[in-house]
């Protein structure tokens, strides 16, 4: 079963913070965490990357590496994560090689069928509420386009974009498999402990279903 929940750490945030809070997320039994970095220099990315993956695999724990293939493949990531302005899902899987997830992120119908004809391990989907962690995000998509979107695909969907602890339920029963979270973990007093309230609504919601 997909994890259902997605952490995102910042690299802005500097790696001895976010080796904290990976540790942390790991800790409450979080199974898929990434690492965002849109203007890092290529040798601190490399450095972060290989530190957080080394970190996190031994505890069960995918590592996604966002926008950078060659990085991922080079830590020996768990993954990469591509946007619609990075390279296309095929030429990320050429580099990842098929051991490894690739995803995508989609903002609109159109890119949300086009993601479903590659061999996308997941389809993010977003923003799905307003966000501030992009600095020029996509127009918000809602619930709408999640529960429509849902009705296409059996490939897991990622919910992304502004989601809280207090919006976590109607995203997942609006169709997503995961959240991915951001702000909301990074910035509660114990990310952990966050952490075990979302996959708690997570297991009442799946189990309901």
């Amino acid at each position: 079963m997909f994890p259902a929940l997605y952490a995102i750490l910042d690299f802005n945030s500097g790696l001895r913070e976010n080796l904290s809070i990976a540790k942390s997320l790991a800790g409450a039994g979080v199974q898929l965490i990434q690492l965002r970095a849109k203007s890092a220099p290529s040798r601190e990315f490399f450095g972060a990357s290989r530190a957080l993956n080394a970190e996190l695999k031994p505890h069960g724990v995918r590592f996604i590496v966002n926008d950078r293939p060659d990085i991922a493949a080079m830590v020996d990531a768990g993954g990469v994560h591509v946007g619609q302005e990075d390279l296309p899902v095929e030429e990320a899987r050429r580099i990842c090689r098929d051991s490894r997830w690739v995803g995508v992120s989609t903002h609109n119908p159109e890119q949300f069928r086009n993601a479903m004809g590659t061999s996308a391990d997941y389809i993010a989907v977003g923003p799905v509420f307003p966000t501030s962690t992009k600095e020029n995000p996509d127009p918000v998509v809602g619930l709408d386009l999640l529960r429509a979107v849902r009705r296409l695909t059996k490939k897991p969907i990622v919910a992304i974009g502004g989601i809280t602890i207090e919006s976590a339920e109607a995203v997942y029963r609006a169709g997503a498999d995961s959240l991915a979270v951001v702000r909301d973990l990074a910035g509660a007093a114990n990310p952990g402990e966050r952490a075990r309230e979302y996959l708690a609504i997570a297991g009442r919601v799946r189990a309901e279903n």
